[in-house]
């Protein structure tokens, strides 16, 4: 299966004056939405590459941490996921790293109940190909508490 989505971006002026808006015809999320070196370097309003990047990394591995999970039984009550994207001007702007950190409350999950050798969890986790992986499980509420980190 394929599928194409788009937004689209529109810049005018120099680098550090200048703004950009931003739009996603098809969901309506993002329309005319402002950015611009100070919203992304500084701390004007508006959104900025590394937020989105963050926005969008973080909602893809919670759902498909959701569909492995229920996959192997075990359907999660709730998955929140934190990105920090890190932007190194090094060489030219570039994304340096893109660190993950999960909570899932997963029924059915007891403490330790994601263990075992790296490589099986690195298999068993999505995320981004190559990354380290980490699984901590820590106690909480009856149904367990999950938490991960990629980095």
């Amino acid at each position: 299966m394929s599928m194409t989505r788009y937004a689209t971006a529109r810049w005018e002026g120099d680098l550090k004056t200048g703004q950009g808006r931003l739009d996603s015809p098809r969901s309506g999320l993002m329309a005319a939405t402002p950015y611009g070196f100070n919203s992304r370097f500084g701390d004007q309003p508006g959104t900025n590459p590394e937020e989105l990047i963050a926005a969008a990394h973080a909602g893809c591995f919670s759902m498909a941490l959701a569909a492995k999970l229920s996959e192997a039984g075990h359907p999660p009550t709730s998955i929140e996921t934190r990105a920090d994207v890190e932007l190194t001007m090094e060489g030219g702007p570039s994304i340096a790293s893109i660190k993950l950190k999960t909570q899932a409350r997963v029924p059915g999950i007891e403490a330790g109940g994601i263990s075992g050798d790296r490589r099986r969890r690195q298999a068993q986790l999505p995320g981004i190909p190559g990354a380290e992986r980490r699984a901590d499980r820590t106690r909480g509420p009856p149904t367990g508490r999950l938490s991960l980190s990629a980095g």
